[in-house]
């Protein structure tokens, strides 16, 4: 009997991270066209599924190293814009006081 019940609950459970993470996910997805953070929904939605699955695990890890590298691409390039905006403005200023 007591089997029996840890099943159930262990199905259940997986049945319902399933149906709340994909809700999540189909929400996420719909932001995309529709005004709402689906960059923030989406991973939030494998972060749920990936309490019970391995797939979504491995899709959540892929989505963290592709942001992780978009924001060091970022980055590096807010930092080169802001190194060429001081020559600029020092070229600028040199003409200007010259």
């Amino acid at each position: 009997m007591r089997s029996t019940l840890t099943m159930t609950y262990r199905l259940a459970r997986r049945i319902a991270i399933a149906v709340i993470g994909l809700t999540v996910v189909l929400v996420g997805v719909a932001m995309i066209v529709l005004p709402g953070p689906a960059l923030i929904v989406i991973p939030l939605g494998l972060a749920i599924l990936s309490l019970e699955f391995a797939w979504a695990r491995l899709w959540l890890a892929r989505v963290r190293r592709h942001i992780s590298a978009q924001l060091a691409n970022n980055r590096q390039r807010n930092a080169e814009q802001h190194r060429r905006g001081g020559q600029a403005m020092a070229s600028i200023n040199g003409r200007t006081r010259g």
